[in-house]
């Protein structure tokens, strides 16, 4: 299979495919090459999608093709790093559905190291994730694990800032494009970790914030990490999506134990009742994953 990346690439952007699909499709046709040569009829019996929609999108891919999308990602710093290259977290494979291209900013170096933890939690993270941070953060960055998390407001802005504080590194995965920094009020904060750590997404730079986005997000966050570690959490937060994940394959869960009549503990508490490890600081979680 031939596949060349200018052509991914401009596929991609137009319509980014997981890897899953993205597979069928070169089944298929055998090569991106082969591609231009594809009729609307043929890709929208490959892609299960409606004839006019496959016309679109070959008609765009057409267009974007003439454009060198690698020059327009690296004059915004923009690093796009396809299933094939060698800093691909290998991990992403394992998932239903793998992302065909990652974009990234900062060091991509970050995802070539070994232990990566996630540290995530509500939205509505209250002092007591702000106070776990600082007990569980420092051991971890001692051992320099990378701290992983989504740059969303809460637990996930406590985690990446604590990974800055206490001199670590962290990547931030977003659930949009770069084009868009959500929330608005962690633009600084992005802008840090593109600077000196790694944001990292599966959206072209274009795609905006939608709500669907940010549990496909999760997959990935659970995805590169070596294990995931929650503050707070009540029953309905989003932060269970990703422990499922987590757990799907096989990635030990460390819950921050939370008073059973706060809200925030209703979610971590009953991950304990499931069988996370309950953890009061990060050499705990360092003892249980011997990485000593």
């Amino acid at each position: 299979m031939l596949n060349n990346l200018q052509e991914i690439l401009s596929f991609h952007y137009v319509y980014p495919l997981p890897l899953n699909k993205f597979h069928i499709l070169m089944k298929s046709i055998e090569s991106t090459q082969n591609l231009i040569e594809t009729s609307p009829a043929q890709l929208a019996k490959i892609l299960a999608i409606s004839t006019k929609n496959a016309g679109d999108i070959l008609s765009k891919y057409q267009q974007v093709l003439k454009i060198n999308l690698l020059d327009v990602y690296n004059s915004s710093s923009i690093k796009a790093i396809p299933y094939t290259s060698d800093f691909y977290p290998k991990d992403l494979y394992d998932l239903i559905d793998p992302p065909t291209i990652l974009y990234a900013k900062g060091n991509i170096s970050l995802l070539k190291e070994p232990r990566k933890i996630a540290i995530i939690g509500s939205r509505k993270a209250t002092n007591y994730s702000s106070l776990a941070m600082e007990y569980i953060v420092p051991p971890l960055v001692e051992q320099k694990i990378v701290i992983v998390s989504g740059l969303a407001k809460g637990a996930d802005s406590l985690a990446h800032r604590a990974a800055i504080q206490y001199g670590g590194k962290t990547i931030a995965v977003l659930g949009h494009g770069f084009s868009h920094i959500y929330p608005r009020e962690n633009k600084e904060l992005a802008c840090e970790i593109a600077r000196n750590h790694l944001l990292l997404t599966e959206y072209p730079p274009y795609v905006g914030v939608q709500k669907w986005q940010f549990p496909m997000r999760n997959r990935i966050i659970s995805g590169i990490s070596n294990a995931i570690v929650v503050t707070e959490a009540s029953l309905k937060s989003g932060t269970l999506i990703t422990t499922e994940h987590a757990l799907e394959h096989g990635k030990d869960i460390f819950v921050v134990p939370g008073p059973i009549q706060k809200e925030q503990s209703k979610g971590t508490n009953s991950l304990l009742r499931e069988g996370a490890i309950p953890i009061s600081d990060g050499y705990q979680i360092i003892e249980e994953l011997k990485l000593f």
